[in-house]
């Protein structure tokens, strides 16, 4: 991190490096996260069986350079749900990211999370909504085939999150998706030799399809003219 924070690196690029890194849980860390007065967490992920709140906190390791920039630190609150414990024994669990990046924490975690900073993240969605937890036979071939249509399925997800959906949908998953883009009620009709799907103006509204529509159709032609 010293050598990441510091503008005038040896061996390395000169200048701004902005980054997120999972920070290791000191006791010292430990005693701030827990701290953090209750109004200051933020929602950040409510999963199945957890969820994730985050808030920043002010901390600074012994051995930081008096002189060096400071670093943010964000903190994770992590409680498990009614009837759920962690493995040890306990409802509530710390993690910390530190980041040289500007911006909200829960943008910053969101990002940190995009890069696969936790990859069990990608694991859980993979496995659990997109069918990579049951290969469909015994061949190996034929089970790599099918991981990777999950992972790709995952990847095409993540493009249209980022490139064409309003920003309420950046952070959802597929199951939520599923049930607010892609099961949406409508009307075939034919008219004039073409075939129109009709969808109620408050669905189209709710997630903005004509607008996604052309962002995706203004990507195309910028990749077909490079």
């Amino acid at each position: 991190m010293k050598w990441l924070a510091d503008p005038k690196r040896e061996g390395g690029p000169k200048g701004h490096i902005g980054f997120t890194i999972s920070a290791d849980m000191t006791p010292d860390l430990r005693k701030v996260c827990e701290a953090v007065p209750e109004k200051k967490w933020e929602l950040a992920d409510d999963r199945p069986h957890e969820t994730v709140q985050c808030a920043e906190v002010e901390f600074t390791p012994g051995d930081w350079p008096k002189d060096a920039h400071p670093l943010r630190y964000l903190a994770l609150r992590i409680d498990a749900k009614q009837g759920e414990l962690f493995a040890n024994g306990s409802t509530t669990k710390y993690l910390a990211v530190v980041t040289k990046r500007e911006g909200k924490p829960i943008e910053l975690l969101r990002w940190h999370w995009k890069k696969a900073g936790t990859i069990e993240s990608v694991h859980d969605v993979t496995k659990n909504e997109l069918g990579a937890r049951v290969p469909p036979c015994g061949r190996f071939g034929a089970n790599a085939a099918w991981f990777r249509l999950s992972l790709l399925t995952y990847n095409v997800l993540s493009a249209m999150k980022s490139l064409a959906l309003p920003s309420g949908l950046s952070s959802a998953r597929p199951k939520r998706l599923r049930f607010c883009l892609f099961s949406i009620a409508g009307r075939i009709i034919s008219s004039g030799g073409k075939l129109i799907l009709r969808i109620a103006k408050e669905i189209e509204e709710k997630v903005k399809l004509v607008a996604a529509r052309e962002r995706l159709a203004a990507l195309e032609n910028i990749i077909a003219a490079t």
